[in-house]
C-alpha cells in the first residue's frame, strides 16, 4: 500500500481508484490476507418507499478516500491514539454481484462474500444497500458461535410477514431473532412512528430484544448502554444510518426525525468495542440522491473508519 508521504506520491483523496479508505482492491475472495473485508451490497429492492440506496456503497467509498490516512494513520489527540496505522490491513474485496429483480439470489451473493472474510478471518464490514443486506449478512455467521446483534436504528425491523415479503428491509432483526446462534438483540434509537406494529414490539422483546429510543439512550451514559450487551457477548454491529437526524443524514430512503447526532452514537461505538469483541459490522440505507451536498456518505464513512479504529486498538490493549 503506497499511501505514506514518503513514498513520493501525495495522493490526495480525489486521486486514483476509488476503494474504501483506498485500501488494496482484491477482487480474488479466496486470497483475501487482512484484518478486515470490506463488501460492498449494492441492493436496495428490499425497500419499500424511496430507493437509491443501491448506489451507498460507491457514495461511501468515495467518500471515505477523505479519511485515508496516507499519513500512516489517524491521531486523535483527545484519546491520545493513532487509530488505524500501518499495522491495521484493510482490504475492498469490492461488490457482491446484484441480480436484479432476485433477492434471494442477491442475498445469496452478499453472504458468499461475508463468508468468504470470515474464511480468511478477517472482520467481514458491508456496506449496503437496504437494510435487507443484514438478513445474508448474518446467516453467513451460522457457524462462527453465539452472537448478539447491537442495532442502530430509527425502526426496529421486526416485521414477521407482509404481503409475503420476509426479506425486505423491514424483515432483518426479526430474521436475525430466528437464529439459535443470535443470543440476543439490543436496538438503539428506535422512535415515534415506527414501521413494526405494537405486535412486533411485543415478539422482539419476547425473542430476546432490550429497545432504547433517542430519549431513552440519551438519559444513560454511553458505558452503561455498552453494560446492557451481556458480559462476553461477541457484538455484530448493524448501523443505520436514517438513526441520524435528518439535519446531518438526509440522505436516506426513510429519514426519521429526532434521530441521534454524531458524537452519540460514536461514543455508543466506542464504548462497546472497549467491553467486547465486534465481530461484524454492516452500514446501511445511504442512499446519496437524497443529499447533494455528500454529508450522509461523509458521516457514513467517518463513523465507519472510527469504528474500525475502536475496534482494532481495543484488540491490540486485548480487550
Amino acid at each position: 500500500m503506497t499511501h505514506s508521504y514518503a513514498s513520493g506520491r501525495l495522493n490526495l483523496p480525489f486521486t486514483g481508484i476509488c476503494t474504501f479508505a483506498k485500501a488494496p482492491h482484491q477482487p480474488d475472495w479466496s486470497a483475501l490476507d487482512c484484518d478486515a473485508a470490506i463488501l460492498g451490497a449494492p441492493f436496495d429492492a428490499g425497500t419499500q418507499w424511496r430507493a437509491g440506496a443501491r448506489f451507498g456503497p460507491r457514495a461511501v467509498r468515495e467518500a471515505s478516500t477523505l479519511f485515508s490516512f496516507g499519513h500512516a494513520g489517524a491521531y486523535d489527540h483527545e484519546d491520545d491514539v493513532t487509530y488505524l496505522g500501518p499495522e491495521t490491513r484493510l482490504l475492498d474485496m469490492g461488490d457482491a454481484d446484484i441480480i436484479h429483480t432476485d433477492t434471494e439470489g442477491s442475498h445469496r451473493n452478499i453472504e458468499a462474500g461475508v463468508r468468504a472474510a470470515l474464511a480468511a478471518k478477517a472482520l467481514p464490514v458491508v456496506i449496503g444497500g437496504d437494510h435487507s443486506v443484514n438478513i445474508p449478512c448474518l446467516r453467513a455467521f451460522d457457524t462462527e458461535g453465539p452472537i448478539h446483534v447491537l442495532q442502530i436504528d430509527a425502526h426496529l425491523d421486526f416485521v414477521d410477514e407482509r404481503h409475503g415479503v420476509r426479506h425486505g428491509h423491514g424483515n432483518p432483526m426479526r430474521r436475525a431473532a430466528e437464529h439459535p446462534y443470535v443470543t440476543g438483540l439490543t436496538q438503539l434509537g428506535i422512535r415515534n412512528v415506527s414501521s413494526t406494529a405494537r405486535e412486533g414490539y411485543e415478539d422482539a422483546r419476547r425473542m430476546g430484544s432490550d429497545i432504547l429510543s433517542v430519549r431513552q439512550t440519551r438519559a444513560l451514559t454511553p458505558e452503561a448502554i455498552a453494560a446492557r450487551i451481556p458480559a462476553g457477548a461477541r457484538v455484530y454491529v448493524t448501523l443505520d444510518i436514517d438513526a441520524f437526524c435528518p439535519s446531518i443524514a438526509p440522505g436516506t430512503g426513510t429519514p426519521s426525525h429526532g434521530g441521534f447526532l454524531y458524537y452519540e452514537v460514536l461514543e455508543i461505538l466506542q464504548a462497546v468495542a472497549r467491553r467486547h469483541e465486534v465481530v461484524g459490522i454492516d452500514l446501511v440505507e445511504v442512499a446519496p440522491d437524497y443529499d447533494p451536498t455528500g454529508s450522509t456518505a461523509i458521516l457514513a464513512a467517518q463513523v465507519l473508519m472510527n469504528l474500525l479504529g475502536f475496534v482494532f486498538h481495543a484488540s491490540s490493549l486485548g480487550g
